[in-house]
């Protein structure tokens, strides 16, 4: 079993900044990938983004490109998601996952473990 939390969620004006983390522990698989997921109110949980754990390669939906970052520290089993020049429209419950390697990155599907989510607010 794994474990995944986020934390690092909260309010923001348009334009700032917020880190999220997240934090798995127990049992993972060598051929890791852990993705970022959110969702809006009324709408379907849409893909962020996502790393592979070994290799530290990354993706990206469109819309956060240029502006989103993520990383992975692995002495701390973290995955972090830096989110800049923040939009109203990025107003979401956002949740870490993690699955295996070799399924699509972008379908929440593919993950086997989820986070309970964190609340990201962009407001003036």
């Amino acid at each position: 079993q794994v474990q995944v939390v986020e934390s690092g969620g909260g309010l923001v004006q348009p334009g700032g900044s917020l880190r999220l983390s997240c934090a798995a522990s127990g049992r993972t698989f060598s051929s890791t990938i852990m993705g970022w997921f959110r969702q809006a109110p009324g709408k379907e949980r849409e893909p962020v983004s996502a790393i592979i754990w070994n290799s530290g390669t990354t993706f990206y939906t469109d819309s956060v490109k240029g502006r989103f970052t993520v990383s992975r520290d692995n002495a701390k089993n973290t995955v972090y998601l830096q989110m800049n020049s923040l939009r109203s429209e990025d107003t979401a419950v956002y949740y870490c996952a993690v699955g295996r390697i070799g399924k699509p990155w972008i379908r929440p599907s593919s993950y086997d473990y989820w986070g309970q989510g964190t609340q990201v607010t962009v407001s003036s």
